[in-house]
Parts: C-alpha cells; sequence; structure tokens
C-alpha cells in the first residue's frame, strides 16, 4: 500500500501562494514532499481550497491546471497550515543544541567539583578549629550537627581496603578478654571486624553481599571522630570483647544467629560521630542534640540515628536483603542495646537483670532482651577486664577527654563533675570507685549465670581493684610528706601530645609507674 503512489503518472499542480503561481513537485514523489517546497517556512502548515471554499484532499488523483489556468476557481487558494521543515535546518540547529547541552553540562559538572571541594575544606578547617579548642561555638555538638558533613558513604572504595590474612594465632587470639588493641592499624581492625562477621555466620544468616559489608564497615569507621577515647578504636575494642563473650559463654548455643547479629551491630554502632562531650555537657549547655531529644540520652538516641542513616544507603544496607517485618525488629532490637549504654540507666537496668538472673530462662523473650542489654553494658565498659598494659591507656585517653570537657565547662561557666576535674581526680581515685561500685557488682551477677567468665573476666577486675587501691595508699602517703613537683602526663598510644596534665599534687606515684612503661 505505502507504493501505490507511484503507480499514477507524474502530474504538476500549480499553487496560488499569496496571490503568486508556484510549481512545487509533480505527485510522482510523495506527498510528504509538498512540505519541502522552499516557499513553505517552518512551523506553517498547508490546507488546499477549492474555489467555493471547501476543503481539498491532497493525492495523486487531484487534476491537473497550469499557471495560466485560473487558479483561484480551479483550485483555490492555500493558508498554511502544515508543519513545515528543512532537514538540513533542524540538523544544524539539533546540533547546536547538542553543543551548547553537553556545554553547560560540562560546567555544572566543575560546579559540583568545586562545591565538594569547598565542603571539604569547610570540614577540614572546622576539625582544625575544634582540636584546637576554644569557645562554644569549636565544639563541634553544638548547634550544628545536622549540617556536620556527615560522611556517611565510605570516602574510600572498596578496592583500597586491603584485604589481610589473619593468622591462626590472631584468629585465636580475638576470642579472648586478653587481646591487644593497640597493635593494630585501622584497615587491620576493619579486617578483623569483618572475619568476625564472617565466622559467626553472619554473612550466611543475612545474606550480606561481601562488598556491601566491606563498605558498612568502612562507613562506621569513618563516622567516628578522633576523639581521644570515643573513637574506631574503642568501637573496635567493645565489638571485639562483645565476639569474645560470644565465644566465652557459648552463646552460639544459646541465642539465634539473628541475637548474635543484633548484639555485633550494636557493639559496632554504639558510639557512632561521639563528638567528646557527655550527655551532661549536652544537656546542660543545651546543644542542639539535647533540644532534638528533649534531654533523654541525647547521645545515644544520636548514635541510633547515625547508625540507620548509614543502614538507609543501599551499598552500605548489611540488612538489605532482610524482609521488612524483621528487619523492623532488627532496628528495633539494635536501637534498645544502643539506649542501654547511657549510664544514667546503668542501676535500672542491672537491677531488672538481677531479678530475672537466679531463674533465667532462655526461652523467655524479655529475658533475653535484658540479658542482651546488660552484655552490651560489659562490653562497652571492660577495659579493666583486659590486661593492665591494655587497659591503662584507656584510663589516660578517658582522662584526657573528660579534662578537655571540663576545661570547657569552666570556661562557658557550666557545672563540673569531680571526678572530670583535673584539679580533684587521679588516676587511682578514678578508677577505685568505678571498678568497686560498677564493673565487679555488674561482671558478678553476669557471672551466675555464666560461671566460666570469672577467671577470665572477674578476677582481673578484682587485681585491677587491688592495684589502684595499692597506689591510693602510696600516694596518699608521698603526699603527707612533700608536695611533689608538677608532672605532666607522658604521651601514650592514644594522644598526640602530651597535653594533659593532671593537678600536681595528685600525680606522685603513678608517674612514676608511668616512666617506667
Amino acid at each position: 500500500m505505502g507504493s501505490s503512489s507511484s503507480s499514477y503518472a507524474p502530474k504538476t499542480v500549480y499553487l496560488d501562494v499569496d496571490g503568486k503561481v508556484w510549481s512545487p513537485f509533480g505527485f510522482a514523489v510523495r506527498l510528504l514532499d509538498l512540505c519541502l517546497f522552499p516557499l513553505v517556512y517552518r512551523n506553517t502548515a498547508i490546507t488546499l481550497l477549492d474555489s467555493g471554499g471547501a476543503m481539498i484532499s491532497i493525492d495523486p488523483t487531484m487534476p491537473t491546471n497550469s499557471p495560466k489556468t485560473n487558479t483561484y476557481r480551479t483550485l483555490g487558494k492555500f493558508t498554511f497550515k502544515f508543519m513545515a521543515f528543512r532537514i538540513n535546518e533542524l540538523k544544524t540547529e539539533v546540533t547546536n543544541r547538542l553543543a551548547m547541552l553537553e556545554k553547560r553540562v560540562e560546567l555544572e559538572g566543575l560546579k559540583v567539583v568545586e562545591i565538594e571541594k569547598c565542603k571539604n575544606d569547610l570540614k577540614r578547617l572546622r576539625d582544625e578549629m575544634t582540636s584546637r579548642g576554644g569557645g562554644r561555638m569549636n565544639c563541634p555538638c553544638k548547634y550544628n550537627f545536622s549540617d556536620d558533613g556527615k560522611k556517611l558513604s565510605p570516602r574510600r572504595d572498596v578496592p583500597s581496603y586491603p584485604k589481610y590474612t589473619l593468622s591462626q594465632e590472631t584468629i585465636e587470639a580475638l576470642k579472648k578478654p586478653t587481646f591487644d588493641v593497640w597493635h593494630w592499624e585501622h584497615n587491620e581492625m576493619l579486617s578483623c571486624l569483618e572475619y568476625m562477621y564472617h565466622d559467626l555466620g553472619l554473612v550466611k544468616e543475612f545474606n550480606i553481599n561481601p562488598i556491601t559489608l566491606k563498605r558498612w564497615l568502612l562507613a562506621i569507621q569513618e563516622n567516628y571522630r578522633s576523639n581521644p577515647f570515643h573513637n574506631f578504636r574503642h568501637c573496635f575494642c567493645v565489638s571485639q570483647m562483645m565476639y569474645g563473650m560470644i565465644h566465652l559463654c557459648n552463646l552460639q548455643e544459646r541465642l539465634t544467629l539473628g541475637d548474635m547479629g543484633i548484639l555485633m551491630t550494636a557493639a559496632v554502632c554504639h558510639d557512632l560521630d561521639h563528638p567528646g562531650y557527655n550527655n551532661t555537657y549536652q544537656i546542660n549547655a543545651r546543644t542542639e542534640l539535647a533540644v532534638r531529644y528533649n534531654d533523654i540520652s541525647p547521645l545515644e538516641n544520636h548514635h541510633c540515628a547515625v547508625a540507620f542513616q548509614i543502614l538507609s544507603l543501599p551499598e552500605c544496607n548489611i540488612f538489605g536483603n532482610v524482609e521488612p517485618e524483621a528487619f523492623k525488629q532488627i532496628r528495633q532490637a539494635i536501637i534498645t542495646l544502643i539506649l542501654a549504654t547511657d549510664m544514667a540507666r546503668h542501676g535500672e537496668i542491672l537491677e531488672s537483670f538481677k531479678q530475672k538472673v537466679d531463674n533465667f530462662d532462655f526461652a523467655n523473650e524479655e529475658h533475653i532482651r535484658c540479658l542482651k542489654m546488660v552484655l552490651i553494658k560489659c562490653c562497652d565498659i571492660s577495659n579493666e577486664v583486659r590486661p593492665t598494659e591494655v587497659a591503662e591507656p584507656w584510663v589516660d585517653c578517658l582522662l584526657e577527654e573528660y579534662f578537655i570537657q571540663s576545661d570547657r565547662e569552666k570556661s562557658e561557666g557550666l557545672p563540673v563533675a569531680p571526678f572530670m576535674d583535673r584539679d580533684k581526680v587521679t588516676k587511682p581515685t578514678a578508677q577505685i570507685g568505678f571498678i568497686k561500685f560498677v564493673l565487679i557488682p555488674m561482671f558478678e551477677t553476669v557471672m551466675k549465670l555464666f560461671p566460666q567468665i570469672e577467671e577470665i573476666m572477674v578476677q582481673p577486675l578484682r587485681d585491677s581493684r587491688d592495684h589502684y587501691e595499692e597506689l591510693k595508699q602510696i600516694d596518699d602517703a608521698m603526699t603527707e610528706v612533700a608536695p611533689p613537683s608538677p608532672v605532666l602526663l607522658p604521651i601514650n598510644r592514644c594522644m598526640r601530645s602530651p597535653v594533659v596534665c593532671l593537678k600536681p599534687s595528685k600525680l606522685s606515684t603513678w608517674s612514676a609507674v608511668w616512666s617506667s612503661l
């Protein structure tokens, strides 16, 4: 049918266009060619009318005419109504427009690069200002948490995350509380965490893509700040202790894989984006976090929020293959555990566990929920369970962070806790009360359910308590004899410079101990 018009003999039709007679083409060509008539301009249309004003169909059966024929009466006059165009003109215009669009895309791309560069420069400048201290606006937790330029997606892609093969010795050491967390670089700690998820069967249980696991761990590491204490090494320390307690207490036989995944993930995420200033400061300084969370565990709520912001990224979502209803339960359980790390709730949680431990039922969901809260609390404050050479530097890191906060509180006219005041606290006094009244009672309660932890975890706590009590006795005796000369805290693995100093009269004993390390 498409070629039927070619069976007609060529005809010439003369058209009256605005009083002038023209001959465009013969009808041997397709009628669409009429649109290519040189005098038919773009964006016009053609309607053929007879002398009576009726519309005539433009087709090969039309009668011929000539320039001398009265075209007004025979064929009538053309009014332009049909879209007309010229192929070459359109090609040129399209080419020009494409070139303009390409140029705009190129310019917009350069703008994006410049914007990202400016953001990175501002972030770097802000970090430098924070590290140098200063007024309240230098505090990274004041007013501007929401625009902190969160590093939710890892800046490094997976190829730059090197693959480490862990020795059998390291694998066995990871399962024990004596593991020395100071010997490992960040990439090595990431590899150890990756191994834990594989070893516990969590990758298979949650159908985690191994590359997604790597990206998630990278995002986690980059969303811990460079605080003296609450940093990525602390995250690894807590996670490794959780992994060790899972093995030591044979939790694989008592809990589901889902429960172990919740425990490990909560441990990894429990202090995300910690600003280095505790809840007391947040509330007293009325920071954005305190206002946002109504003074109720502002930091812990923030850690939860950042954790699930990371998990909301498809490339970092280790639970992306979990059914929606199961994910809701996992999310709620992780939030419950992270919120349990607020020490303001310590007495409440421990008392609840004490009421259940003598008749503990592993088939009771409420009992299991309470146990998981106590387990993450144990891991969060478990440094004194480790050998002295591993535990003691953590005390120095914590005191450094405390002193930075108390100095700011003094400069801002806020209340200062005695245990954080460099003019009042000593290392022995800071540890004795915490070990005697917080750590030992909690671990001894857990020991009722898991007796195997006494030798490996509870006894080191008792030894640490005795150690600090001896230091305190020596310190008190030497203070009575003569005031010692000023002493600076020595540099250790958690400090970049010896900037933290206690009140000189309080350092006489353990400064000598440190000099031998």
